[in-house]
């Protein structure tokens, strides 16, 4: 088989891996006998218009060369379409990639799966989350993460993932609940109060924080993890148990499994992938089989 596939490359993910790494990858492709084009932008709307054209014109594949912001961005072009997905994840985070099992920093090992995928399988269909127009493949956070979010991107010193462990820092000297309004699938509104409630379509987010641990790309469903209101010294506490997944059985913590969820907040931005989607109201719901992804196994 040989067809034309698109490179899609973030240059400046994971501190200049993904410029680092899109030759290799390249290489590594073309050995396979594919031909191999890249597509930059000059910012994330003209990558996103051009990753749209080469999909529009008929490349065989769209291959996101970078982190989680990348991927989320190649997933804007892709899903819904007959076009798959790539991931060379080379990025911070990488919790896509961690979540379907691909490579990660490895971009000749995630090329060369890649290439046997578009050989054999044509790639696997994953779920994907979707708000409005906007897909999302891991998690759509919301209260306290994304608040640390929100003052990390307000904040310009310190630089790097440095200024995000200030942010929490600030925001946990500010820890209060948060009144929620949830409705999970066609159920009744409810109101809640939580520290933060997490929308999973993957089980990671933020570089392997397990929010969602027991979430399935495969399933048609959304985990939902509730985080009750609870003291700075509980949420510190708890916190390091969110890298493995233990988190979920405190009994600070409820949740559900439901193919849809509206969550509305006062003051509160909802991010998903890493992204910010816009104040809530959101509402958010599974799309199964949205995008097929090389190299799942």
């Amino acid at each position: 088989m040989t067809c034309d596939i698109t490179l899609f490359v973030n240059p400046t993910a994971g501190r200049g891996r993904g410029a680092h790494a899109t030759q290799p990858a390249a290489r590594a492709l073309r050995e396979a006998g594919f031909g191999v084009r890249t597509v930059l932008g000059l910012d994330a709307e003209d990558a996103l218009r051009r990753a749209r054209a080469a999909v529009a014109a008929g490349t065989g594949a769209l291959i996101a060369v970078g982190g989680d912001g990348m991927t989320s961005l190649a997933l804007q072009a892709v899903a819904g379409t007959d076009t798959p997905l790539g991931v060379v994840a080379v990025g911070t985070g990488n919790d896509f990639a961690q979540a379907t099992g691909l490579p990660v920093r490895d971009p000749v090992a995630a090329a060369h799966r890649i290439a046997a995928s578009l050989k054999e399988d044509g790639g696997r269909p994953v779920d994907l989350g979707r708000v409005g127009d906007t897909w999302f493949g891991t998690v759509l956070a919301s209260g306290f993460d994304s608040r640390v979010n929100d003052r990390g991107n307000r904040m310009r010193w310190p630089t790097g993932r440095f200024r995000y462990d200030v942010a929490m820092v600030a925001e946990l000297a500010a820890l209060r609940p948060i009144p929620y309004r949830i409705r999970l699938d066609d159920g009744p509104e409810r109101e809640v109060e939580a520290t933060l409630i997490a929308v999973g379509n993957g089980s990671s987010y933020g570089g392997g924080m397990r929010i969602c641990g027991d979430a399935r790309l495969d399933d048609g469903l959304f985990d939902i993890t509730v985080v009750g209101p609870c003291s700075r010294a509980t949420l510190l506490r708890v916190f390091p148990r969110v890298y493995r997944g233990t988190h979920l059985n405190h009994p600070k913590v409820t949740t559900y499994r439901v193919a849809s969820v509206t969550l509305s907040a006062e003051g509160l931005t909802g991010y998903a992938d890493g992204e910010p989607l816009g104040p809530l109201p959101l509402t958010a719901r599974t799309v199964p089989g949205a995008v097929r992804v090389l190299g799942v196994r």
